[in-house]
């Protein structure tokens, strides 16, 4: 790294923000840590928004490689890391944007038995996935741990996101309704949930990039205090086909 990065540099990367935010609040930001589960469309521009607004720590998660039908949407893929590991590029990639993260990487399938070592000590928790049993794991997790867990989600052109904090009476599964709600993770209960996913749902580049965004910036309002979180059962919805359609709806 060149010199003039060591030491103030951190403070010289995030400048353009420091109009945003108290130094007090940015050094919230610079010593929170933060778990993202998936590095891909969602999880690939959550990763990279923390990283350049100066997060302390992210642990990533994903136990795919990168393949020729990412590129249309995954911002840290190319041709270049086609079959590698998505969390080892993107661990690559954040060193590169930010050298100030410190990166715990996991290349694994987030289960019962590893989400709580993947999570760590974080103080929140990111959705970046695309079927509901791993959402499950993780917010179940997120909970007992009484962290936020931050949820995204697309299909096409529609995307969602809210925040479950544990200090609240809903989470995940009862705000959704979800066959798992009240019950033990049997595996007849997670079959259950696997089913509720199903195919491979479309997506085109704009929409899980745009979700990413709106998570990074909601971990970032929860850390740093600034603005208004997106709390359960409020939820953000849109339909990029119309811009008309962003609402904040409470389910």
């Amino acid at each position: 790294m060149p010199t003039r990065y060591i030491g103030d540099g951190y403070w010289e990367l995030i400048s353009r923000q420091m109009s945003i935010v108290t130094r007090s609040q940015q050094e919230r930001f610079k010593e929170a840590k933060i778990a993202v589960i998936g590095c891909g469309g969602i999880g690939g521009q959550t990763i990279e928004m923390l990283a350049r607004m100066g997060v302390g720590q992210l642990n990533l998660v994903d136990e795919d490689a990168f393949d020729l039908s990412n590129l249309n949407r995954q911002t840290l893929a190319s041709i270049k890391e086609l079959g590698l590991s998505k969390s080892k590029v993107t661990k690559e990639k954040v060193r590169l944007i930010n050298p100030y993260v410190k990166v715990n990487c996991f290349e694994e399938t987030v289960t019962k038995e590893n989400v709580d070592k993947i999570i760590g000590e974080c103080d929140i928790v990111i959705d970046a996935l695309d079927n509901v049993k791993t959402r499950v794991i993780v917010s179940r997790a997120a909970e007992n741990k009484k962290i936020p867990f931050i949820h995204g989600a697309i299909h096409g052109t529609l995307g969602q996101i809210t925040v479950f904090s544990a200090d609240k009476d809903i989470n995940y599964e009862t705000m959704f309704n979800l066959p798992s709600k009240d019950k033990d993770l049997t595996e007849d209960v997670l079959d259950d949930l696997s089913s509720v996913t199903s195919g491979v749902p479309p997506v085109i580049g704009p929409t899980p990039n745009l979700i990413g965004c709106l998570e990074a910036m909601e971990a970032f309002k929860i850390t740093t205090g600034v603005g208004k979180v997106t709390q359960a059962p409020e939820i953000l919805t849109f339909d990029l086909l119309d811009l008309t359609s962003f609402n904040v709806n409470e389910i």
